[in-house]
């Protein structure tokens, strides 16, 4: 019993944001987003030179992808890893140490026309090993079922080294790093999403007490999707222009829309908490369907599928993702308010906006401004809103 008095006396004094890494990582994460849109905004405009070795738009690229979403998703395995596994969450000075980490490794790549661009490689690429390492030893010591998610994080780690391999001019496809880990992100929103969409759809369905049809769950059909998605991912990283590529992009595209419509997403229009994460998946086969449909029709720009699948379905499934654990793993109540509602809308219309910016009768870089001040706008209001929650102790114990 002292032992115990004890140890929650030692939580009790413990800072909140060192109890648990997603308290941080999440907050830390969204101002990164915000920082590097507007840091690229200008860049773009000329109104700064980045202090980075590499190229402004590799930059931005590298730090939306490995930085931005790295810190999303050690956050989110931070929060969800303990419930998969019954093991406790890590806390105290670990915390604060890969924290640290993670922010240094944002400083060093963004100096690194003064730091050697090794050090900022090192310590990007070391924040995801460390993240691996703690994933491995959890889910391998409870047995978990999840271990496909450790060679997503190896290869993603891997994905990272290679994008700042080809920063230092090592390789002979500038762009390969990035598109491996664009896939792999998506991937893990194809079988994470996959879990969590139809699961939360058919528990808010039951606690209303709605009869009728429910989402299916997983099944082989969904292995198929899963599948398909994975070669055709693959042949983008290897063969972007390929015409097999295209159609393979296409058809991934066509079986994740089917997938969407099965589980019942339109029932749960009231609550956005759950209704956001079946339009945030919406954005995962449009993109696939813009990305494949670029081969063959040049009128179609690839960068509007790119952003239809990064600022549209990674970041609004992880803003949505992020809300909802912020309030589950914080103790409130696992509903949207209206601030919660006006997060997705701005990122959902940042993302229609840029996506559609190519094709806009208006300026293209006053469509990319007001793309980005919405889009950042979302980031703004999930700081001003969700940065306190997780900073401040929780009203009760709650999980998401």
């Amino acid at each position: 019993m002292t032992a115990q008095v004890a140890a929650g006396q030692a939580r009790a004094a413990m800072p909140i944001w060192w109890q648990g890494s997603f308290r941080l990582l999440f907050a830390g994460g969204a101002l990164w987003a915000l920082i590097v849109v507007l840091l690229w905004l200008g860049a773009l405009a000329g109104s700064w030179t980045l202090p980075t070795a590499m190229d402004p738009l590799a930059w931005h690229q590298h730090e939306m992808l490995f930085g931005y979403l790295g810190a999303v998703i050690a956050g989110f395995l931070s929060a969800a890893i303990p419930n998969w596994t019954g093991r406790p969450v890590v806390k105290g000075w670990p915390v604060a140490a890969f924290v640290g980490l993670w922010l240094a490794a944002r400083l060093a790549v963004l100096f690194s026309a003064t730091v050697p661009a090794w050090i900022g490689a090192a310590l990007d690429v070391g924040f995801l090993l460390v993240l691996l390492g703690y994933a491995a030893r959890e889910i391998i010591l409870s047995g978990n079922r999840n271990k496909p998610i450790l060679i997503v994080l190896l290869l993603f780690a891997g994905a990272s080294g290679l994008d700042h391999a080809a920063a230092m001019g090592w390789t002979g496809d500038p762009a390969l790093g990035m598109r491996a880990g664009f896939a792999l992100v998506l991937m893990l929103i194809t079988i994470i999403g996959g879990r969590i969409i139809p699961a939360f759809t058919r528990n808010w369905l039951m606690r209303q007490g709605q009869g009728g049809r429910m989402p299916t769950m997983a099944n082989r059909f969904d292995m198929a999707v899963i599948a398909a998605a994975a070669l055709a991912l693959a042949g983008w990283v290897i063969a972007p222009q390929g015409m097999v590529t295209g159609l393979l992009l296409i058809g991934a595209g066509l079986l994740q829309a089917i997938r969407l419509t099965r589980w019942a997403g339109m029932r749960s229009v009231r609550d956005p908490l759950v209704f956001v994460l079946h339009v945030s998946y919406a954005w995962l086969p449009l993109g696939l369907l813009l990305l494949g449909s670029a081969t063959f029709w040049p009128a179609i720009p690839p960068s509007s599928a790119i952003h239809a699948l990064s600022a549209g379905a990674m970041a609004a499934m992880t803003l949505a993702v992020m809300t909802r654990a912020t309030r589950g793993h914080t103790g409130r109540p696992l509903e949207a308010d209206g601030a919660t509602v006006a997060i997705y809308l701005l990122v959902h219309l940042g993302a229609l906006v840029r996506v559609a910016a190519p094709l806009l009768p208006f300026d293209y870089m006053m469509s990319i401004r007001l793309a980005g001040g919405l889009w950042g706008g979302a980031f703004l209001l999930f700081l001003l809103v969700y940065g306190p929650m997780a900073l401040r102790p929780a009203p009760m114990r709650g999980r998401a």
